[in-house]
């Protein structure tokens, strides 16, 4: 049984950055592509960006091109998300993910099956 733990979230300021984290435990990291998901209020869960089992692909969210960058760490099973230049519309809970299947490139929100308890990231001046 996966288990996903995030980490990082908090109240920023408008322009601001934070780092959000995840470590997973429960089978083999390095096997699965891993992405985050973010829900706002009142809306559905949605992709945010995904990054393949080996690292060598990321996607991301239109709105958050060039602003967050995915990044993962195979040997100590920990995903990451870099998020600077933030806004309000990025105010969310934010949930790491991964997908059911091995070998996989983290670019649907339909592959990602499990994810953890989230955090809650707020963006206001």
């Amino acid at each position: 049984q996966v288990q996903l733990l995030e980490t990082g979230g908090g109240l920023v300021q408008p322009g601001g950055s934070l780092r959000l984290s995840c470590e997973a435990s429960g089978r083999s990291f390095s096997r699965y592509a891993m992405g985050w998901l973010r829900q706002a209020p009142g809306k559905e869960q949605a992709f945010v960006a995904g990054i393949a089992w080996n690292g060598l692909r990321t996607t991301y969210v239109d709105s958050v091109k060039g602003r967050f960058t995915i990044s993962r760490d195979n040997a100590n099973s920990t995903l990451y998300l870099q998020m600077n230049n933030l806004k309000p519309e990025d105010t969310a809970v934010y949930y790491c993910a991964t997908e059911g299947r091995p070998w996989g490139l983290g670019t649907r929100r339909i592959d990602f099956v499990h994810w953890g308890q989230g955090t809650q990231v707020t963006v206001s001046s």
